[in-house]
């Protein structure tokens, strides 16, 4: 609500009136920014080529199976998951984790300490292979995204 002031030919020095109009002028300039928009942006939504699509006949694939991690410390400790095991128990305990599926097509990860022996990481390939496990996958750090898992 606004209040004009009178002139000069009033009583008082002043004279106030009540004001009761509202100021639609950026109402109106708002509503028709908005509107140019849609009306540029509504032909860019839509597509323009026709296409006779075939229908999708692809069978939906089913959830991967969780990952097999083997850890070897510093120290040589190895563990299949958050298990400690020894190295003639890497076939049974693996073969537990994966359950029905072929271990030949079965990826295993392995986690190594950067200052873990040779040897020790040798004798864990040579029992994956012993066991039938031969699609093996290393896990290092993604320098980009900081440490890994």
């Amino acid at each position: 609500m606004g209040a004009k002031l009178a002139g000069p030919g009033g009583n008082s020095k002043f004279q106030v009136e009540a004001n009761s109009e509202i100021n639609v002028t950026p109402f109106v300039d708002v509503m028709l920014v908005l509107l140019i928009i849609f009306m540029v942006a509504a032909p860019l939504a839509s597509v323009n080529v026709k296409v006779d699509m075939p229908n999708a006949v692809a069978k939906p694939t089913t959830t991967p199976p969780k990952p097999v991690y083997i850890s070897i410390q510093k120290n040589g400790n190895i563990y299949v998951m958050d298990n400690p095991v020894t190295l003639a128990d890497i076939g049974p305990v693996l073969k537990a984790q994966i359950g029905k599926r072929d271990p030949t097509k079965e990826r295993v990860y392995i986690r190594a300490d950067k200052n873990t022996q040779y040897g020790a990481f040798m004798d864990v390939m040579t029992s994956l292979q012993d066991n039938g496990y031969y699609s093996v996958a290393l896990v290092g750090i993604d320098q980009n995204k900081g440490k890994g898992s």
